[in-house]
């Protein structure tokens, strides 16, 4: 395969992952859910956050349909779970819950687990779509594309959480907590619209 090709497929997979799992978009929630950590907790949340959705991607890029075959876990299930946990973490942003004082550093660590990294970032879409691409593969340059367009998504993800300390210094307590309350509202829609596209699958399915 030619190099022009190669450039084509790590632009496609570029773009559709970054629509996907939209960094740009990250910001409001990544600043809601950090809120209460220091500058140097919320830098290592974002690198915490971006190895989990990394590693998330790889392991399902790899092994994804082998693992949903073997436990008779059909994609559609897949992100039907992934919307119900997401619309959980709205909840707590809409509630204000999320804005209550950790009570230990474990708990930043958990928030950079889950939800950030799995399954804000490596979310339903992000696993579904890169599967896809890997199942269409052929070849070494290919998989260098695929490759390639994966890390590409998560400097971008990684510099756009980097950068959020700046804007929560901008936006002060009132502003990011205006910010927490809209993140919340999105990020329930975004779930409600995962359970529905699920659900949907389910009923052409049956």
């Amino acid at each position: 395969m030619n190099a022009v090709l190669d450039v084509q497929l790590f632009l496609e997979v570029f773009v559709t992952l970054f629509v996907i799992m939209d960094p740009p978009g990250t910001v409001p929630v990544f600043l809601a859910l950090t809120g209460t950590m220091t500058s140097r907790q919320r830098k290592r949340a974002a690198r915490q956050a971006i190895l989990v959705a990394f590693g998330v991607i790889v392991v399902f890029a790899l092994f994804g349909q082998q693992v949903l075959d073997y436990m008779n876990i059909s994609l559609p299930a897949l992100q039907a779970s992934g919307g119900l946990l997401l619309l959980l973490v709205a909840m707590e942003l809409l509630t204000g819950k999320m804005e209550d004082p950790a009570p230990s550093e474990n708990g930043n660590v958990n928030v950079a687990l889950v939800p950030l990294g799995t399954p804000l970032l490596a979310g339903p879409g992000a696993i579904v779509a890169t599967m896809v691409f890997v199942t269409h593969a052929d070849g070494r340059a290919d998989w260098v594309a695929i490759a390639l367009g994966i890390v590409a998504v998560h400097i971008t993800l990684w510099a756009s959480m980097r950068f959020a300390g700046a804007i929560h210094r901008v936006l002060k307590e009132s502003g990011t907590t205006l910010v927490t309350r809209i993140a919340g509202l999105l990020l329930a829609a975004i779930a409600v619209q995962l359970v529905a596209d699920a659900v949907e699958a389910f009923i052409k399915a049956a």
